[in-house]
């Protein structure tokens, strides 16, 4: 009897969506909570992300994320004395605007895999607040998830971590890149949370 009712719970949190599931949908639009990053009294993105997808199959769902941001540290920098030190802030910042193709790979129950392509276009800004150059890069994010069904499956939520790499960008600005190359092209380790709800 204990099995029946804890099997009961947990299927709910089943994130495959199958089609005889009267509450299956198709779509959903959703961001993420790294919004909450614009409330800091410093070092604000200036963050903005809309994620617009579609659930192929049961375990297979494609995405688009369309987002801008603001940055003035490189974007390598791992977690410790490093991680947004003043001698590593860049002599201004970064401004980005993109969008990002999304593919999600579901496993068992909740658990997935993603990996999102970012085409991202820069401008870089000098402390002054002027326009000195503009850039491009690819942004690619490799996650892994858990999906949770809230709301009879109206909203969901998605904690996870993830490995974020560049592999490819133009050439920044002098004062920019000296201090950008000092740091790896791979940055482990960046927790998620996205939100959603779905139609």
């Amino acid at each position: 009897m204990c099995l029946f009712v804890l099997y009961s719970g947990l299927s709910q949190l089943s994130a495959q969506y199958y089609e005889q599931d009267s509450t299956s949908k198709k779509y959903f639009v959703g961001s993420t909570l790294f919004l909450l990053g614009n409330l800091a009294k410093s070092n604000r993105p200036d963050f903005m992300q809309l994620n617009l997808g579609y659930r192929l199959t049961s375990r297979d769902v494609v995405s688009l994320e369309v987002k801008t941001w603001k940055y003035a540290w490189s974007l390598g920098i791992p977690y410790g004395k490093s991680f947004e030190a003043p001698e590593e802030k860049f002599p201004g910042y970064i401004r980005e605007h993109g969008f990002a193709l999304v593919y999600q790979r579901f496993w068992w129950k909740g658990l997935y895999t993603g990996i999102h392509v970012m085409n991202a276009w820069q401008t870089f800004v000098n402390e002054n607040g002027d326009k000195i150059d503009n850039g491009f890069q690819i942004f690619n994010t490799y996650r892994v998830g858990y999906h949770i069904k809230l709301f009879r499956n109206r909203f969901f939520i998605e904690p996870s971590i993830a490995v974020t790499h560049r592999p490819y960008h133009t050439d920044m600005p002098e004062g920019f890149k000296r201090l950008d190359d000092q740091w790896s092209k791979f940055f482990i380790g960046e927790p998620g949370m996205h939100f959603g709800f779905n139609f």
